[in-house]
């Protein structure tokens, strides 16, 4: 049943997207707000507190309605499951700033991509030469796709197997969430508890699953680049576990993905180790590298549930 809910809801999430202000996503966000305000008291305790509230709740809350309605009829617990993965699990929740983008890139309105990428990040990318913009858009385009992804199927099926249904699905996503959501604000808030219980827990939860996304980038593109640049340079690309996707991602599809750094001598463009800059071609490359890991995993699944029948 795990292989069959995700697949579905990789299809209907492609055929009927949500949208960014749907009110399953609103609910989450207010219910996050919520809890911030009421239990951010300032210690450690209360931190990490608010933190199991804040994502426990709703993941134990998919749990015990999945197994309410399994034991009124697997097609009802089915359903539920696909309902909860086409919530947290897609390409479409992001998917439109990129090809966006990449369609601004192509017609050569550099200007117009830049206002775009400017609107999904929510920065000031006006003054991004046209190597960086680019460089931004692969590096958050991948991100994106972990996170949303294959972050969450990796979750989603560590928790199946343990009996807990589509609670990880939820899990993972709210996990993500709450680490950018509960992030230093101009007037103070939330603590530094509260913040400090979000960003740790995260680190925890996408050990895992970051080295399964990079290890999947690694099989369906250059395996030895790949995972050379994973075990050397992963601290170089960003830190923690965004680090190792980006790392593999650079040598999976042979792109450098850190910045010159301007102290340093200029790359010599004859070694034949050197990574090219990224260019117009390389985001194609990434919509490969991503499709071809997800017919990876999606057919592993395929294999063991047969193997278990």
């Amino acid at each position: 049943m795990g292989f069959l809910a995700i697949l579905l809801a990789l299809l209907i999430e492609q055929a009927r997207p949500l949208s960014f202000d749907n009110p399953v996503h609103a609910g989450l966000r207010a219910w996050g707000r919520g809890v911030r305000r009421n239990l951010d008291a300032g210690q450690s305790s209360h931190g990490w507190m608010a933190w199991l509230l804040a994502v426990g709740v709703p993941a134990a809350l998919a749990a015990l309605i999945y197994h309410a309605l399994w034991e009124l009829s697997g097609v009802l617990a089915l359903v539920w499951t696909v309902a909860v993965l086409y919530v947290t699990l897609g390409f479409r929740q992001f998917s439109h700033h990129f090809s966006e983008i990449r369609r601004s890139l192509e017609d050569g309105d550099e200007r117009g991509a830049r206002e775009q990428l400017a609107r999904w990040l929510r920065v000031d990318a006006s003054t991004l030469p046209r190597t960086e913009l680019l460089r931004q858009v692969i590096e958050h385009s991948v991100l994106a796709a972990h996170r949303h992804v294959f972050g969450v199927f990796v979750c989603f099926l560590v928790f199946w197997v343990i009996g807990l249904g589509p609670a990880g699905a939820v899990f993972y996503r709210l996990a993500e969430y709450l680490s950018r959501n509960w992030r230093e604000r101009p007037d103070g808030t939330p603590s530094a508890a509260l913040r400090r219980a979000a960003a740790t827990a995260w680190r925890w939860i996408d050990h895992v699953p970051a080295r399964v996304t990079a290890l999947g980038f690694a099989v369906v593109g250059n395996f030895e680049e790949a995972v050379a640049s994973w075990r050397a340079d992963a601290e170089r690309f960003a830190p923690g576990s965004d680090g190792v996707v980006l790392a593999a991602t650079s040598g999976a599809i042979n792109v450098r993905l850190t910045p010159q750094d301007p102290a340093a001598p200029p790359p010599d463009e004859t070694d034949p180790g050197a990574r090219p800059e990224p260019q117009l071609a390389h985001l194609g490359s990434v919509v490969g590298l991503v499709w071809r890991a997800v017919v990876l995993w999606m057919l592993l699944l395929a294999l063991l549930t047969l193997a278990r029948v």
